[in-house]
């Protein structure tokens, strides 16, 4: 962990043996053990959090960026949506002009006085105008 090597440890350890003394260093190296593993888990939590916390980040970075992206298309929708009713609502006023126009037409030839009956003309040959019999070619008839 600390770029320590084994017989770097033998000698810490021989040193320690002299000035502690036998009776003493077992109860030292409890402590010592005891505080190397609150170092180590101090180090965990502090890790643990970080990462925690740059994912929060990247989470909140992520939603801002979908929100973001969200508003633009709602926004184009609504413009897409107004280009759409002006277009239906000119349409609709065309329409209305449209049917305006033709219910005074109608009104207008309801009011207009008949145009005068013209009598039928006569016919001109009234031989044309009579039936002829049938003459008989020597057939028979069905």
């Amino acid at each position: 962990m600390f770029g320590i090597s084994f017989t770097e440890l033998l000698i810490i350890g021989v040193i320690a043996l002299l000035v502690l003394g036998p009776e003493r260093l077992p109860r030292a190296a409890r402590f010592a053990g005891l505080w190397v593993r609150r170092a180590r888990a101090q180090w965990d939590s502090v890790r643990t959090e970080l990462e925690r916390e740059l994912a929060a980040d990247d989470l909140k970075r992520s939603i801002g960026e979908q929100t973001r992206s969200l508003r633009e298309q709602a926004r184009e929708l609504g413009e897409a949506l107004k280009q759409d009713t002006a277009g239906v609502r000119a349409a609709a006023e065309d329409g209305r002009r449209e049917l305006e126009a033709a219910t005074r037409a109608g009104e207008e030839a309801l009011q207009a006085p008949p145009p005068p009956a013209t009598p039928p003309a006569p016919p001109a040959d009234d031989d044309a105008a009579a039936p002829r019999p049938r003459q008989d070619s020597g057939h028979p008839s069905p």
